[in-house]
């Protein structure tokens, strides 16, 4: 039960914190190790699609194995001190695995913007959490960006997160971080990615099989909890929840859509070009700005009850 301890205390200390940008993230030193070895394995493959694909293997299993065992070394030498460090050590890398705070505070500032009807403003706040461009995006499109990001993150950003640190603690909590991370820089269908990135994104849609499901199920019941529509939130998730490139992003978006009767994904436009994505749920009503905040209540209401479940399954377990 220390680690369920440990679990709340990080989790806490995210809600009070979030992330301290004066203070370095780990997930910065993976960014900075994936950097320095994509052009090590692309000065190697040299422009060989089969070799890029044995590189691109190589980078995941290395910044997974470094990042677990550089993690598990920091837990395991604070244990050697004394079992409050250890507790005290492992409390502080949870709270920085888990994105729950820095999620909010990121998109409530898109919501600031468009609530003061600062479409410049909000745009630009929307370009560093989406990957399509924003520069002509209108109020609703913004809208929906920040919502999309919300609902994708509360899996990959806490949920996912929470799931693997209640099996294996911080050290896996870390290297699930660190197949994320590796998804976000390489893991694209581009020219540049298309070999290279192969083996991490394979393996970021493995890991988040099991928590982007639990992500939607328990998302439903907070929606209910919430007054939100969680009848329709139930039947647009069967309905499209596969509707997504990839086969997790799609089952929080749904049970989103549903909730709160609005229409998310949609072709979009990355680097001038137009990328056609299937519609999720119904176009019942206009997204809005308030629906960030909705959204966000609703992730910070999906983290609780993750945080619940891991309880009662550690106390009947143990």
């Amino acid at each position: 039960m220390i680690l369920y301890l440990e679990i709340i205390i990080g989790f806490l200390l995210d809600c009070v914190f979030g992330d301290p940008h004066e203070i370095t993230h780990p997930v910065q030193r993976i960014g900075a190790y994936i950097s320095f070895m994509d052009k090590k394995c692309r000065k190697w493959a040299n422009g060989s699609a089969k070799k890029e694909v044995w590189a691109g293997g190589f980078l995941l299993l290395t910044t997974v194995g470094f990042t677990y065992g550089i993690t598990w070394l920091l837990v395991t030498l604070a244990g050697f001190v004394h079992p409050i460090a250890q507790i005290l050590v492992e409390s502080y890398l949870i709270y920085r695995i888990l994105a729950s705070k820095s999620l909010m505070t990121e998109t409530m500032k898109v919501y600031e913007k468009l609530k003061k009807d600062d479409l410049v403003g909000a745009r630009k706040a929307v370009s560093y959490l989406v990957g399509r461009d924003t520069e002509h995006l209108t109020k609703e499109e913004v809208a929906k960006a920040t919502v999309e990001t919300i609902a994708e993150n509360t899996s990959d950003g806490v949920i996912a997160p929470l799931f693997f640190i209640a099996i294996g603690g911080a050290p896996l909590g870390m290297a699930y971080k660190a197949i994320n991370t590796l998804d976000s820089m390489v893991g694209y269908r581009n020219e540049t990615y298309e070999y290279l990135g192969k083996c991490s994104a394979r393996c970021d849609d493995l890991v988040n099989l099991i928590p982007a499901r639990i992500s939607a199920l328990l998302m439903v019941g907070v929606s209910v909890l919430l007054g939100y529509d969680g009848r329709k939130a139930m039947e647009v998730y069967a309905r499209d929840r596969y509707k997504h490139l990839s086969p997790n992003s799609a089952q929080t978006e749904s049970v989103v859509a549903g909730a709160l009767n609005i229409q998310l994904g949609g072709t979009h436009t990355y680097f001038g070009k137009p990328v056609v994505k299937p519609t999720i749920g119904d176009d019942i009503r206009p997204i809005e700005w308030m629906d960030i905040k909705r959204t966000n209540y609703m992730m910070y209401g999906t983290t609780i009850f993750m945080i619940l479940c891991i309880g009662l399954l550690y106390t009947v377990l143990y």
